[in-house]
């Protein structure tokens, strides 16, 4: 969607004429509210927020599924790991990290 300079509004305006561009927002306009020269806040329809975040579900679905995908190549491919030996291994490397940073802070002090 384009904007235009009649749809950035300074938050005083926008306090002013709250009941107006609620009116716009409800026929589709997306209004962007401005603090200090700012972006602030969006003012858009509750329908077309509750489609964004329909859309950003999706999105988010069409993601796992391709991780998936990729999951089952690698499965193919046989690039496998134990996942009880991974979690170990990573477990190893926290703590050895977790040591290397308390022996640090305690040279400084």
């Amino acid at each position: 969607m384009t904007f235009t300079s009649n749809d950035v509004v300074p938050f005083t305006v926008a306090r002013a004429k709250l009941s107006e561009l609620a009116e716009q927002a409800k026929a589709g306009a997306e209004k962007i509210i401005t603090k200090n020269g700012e972006s602030y806040v969006a003012l858009i329809d509750a329908g077309r927020l509750d489609y964004y975040h329909l859309l950003e579900r999706e999105r988010i679905h069409l993601l796992l599924i391709e991780d998936a995908r990729k999951g089952l190549e690698d499965i193919k491919a046989g690039r496998v790991h134990d996942a009880d030996k991974a979690i170990a291994k990573l477990q190893q490397r926290r703590k050895a990290k977790s040591a290397t940073a308390a022996r640090s802070a305690r040279q400084r002090d």
